[in-house]
């Protein structure tokens, strides 16, 4: 993973896209397409004052998991526990909800606008035990320069 390369190419699209959709809907398309174990690549906000996420910008599969009550999966924990979550085996998971069959591991990492949790970044990936400590790292660097434009 070439970290450095990748932060800068997030920087840049933070900064040169006008609209807060289009700019996580880049975000999404870009890790999706350089990181061959990023196969869903998607942000989850809170859904107003509702204890739930709401799904926004994401690429891969659809999923049926549009609202995610806090609590509920890797995403609804990620919401309570205001702490990065990687899962690398989903089947060793007990409160986990599956997008999919093809789906073997997760991490969701949370985003922080003054610091309170308004929501996250959430990978999930075909290959079981794909996620190194790199992989935080870039996400809470999307994570953190997300938050600059909400």
């Amino acid at each position: 993973m070439q970290l450095e390369l990748l932060k800068n190419h997030i920087s840049t699209l933070v900064t040169q896209t006008k609209s807060v959709d289009k700019t996580l809907q880049a975000i999404c398309d870009y890790l999706e397409a350089e990181i061959s174990y990023y196969d869903w690549v998607g942000f989850y906000f809170k859904n107003g004052a509702k204890e739930e996420l709401k799904l926004a910008q994401f690429t891969g599969e659809p999923t049926e998991h549009t609202i995610i009550p806090f609590g509920k999966g890797v995403c609804g924990q990620v919401a309570l526990s205001n702490q990065n979550f990687v899962v690398q085996d989903v089947t060793a998971q007990d409160n986990y909800i599956s997008c999919g069959w093809k789906v073997k591991s997760e991490i969701v990492v949370p985003i922080f606008v003054n610091g309170e949790n308004i929501g996250q970044i959430d990978i999930d990936s075909h290959t079981a035990n794909p996620f190194i400590k790199e992989d935080e790292e870039l996400l809470e660097f999307v994570c953190k320069e997300v938050a600059k434009i909400l």
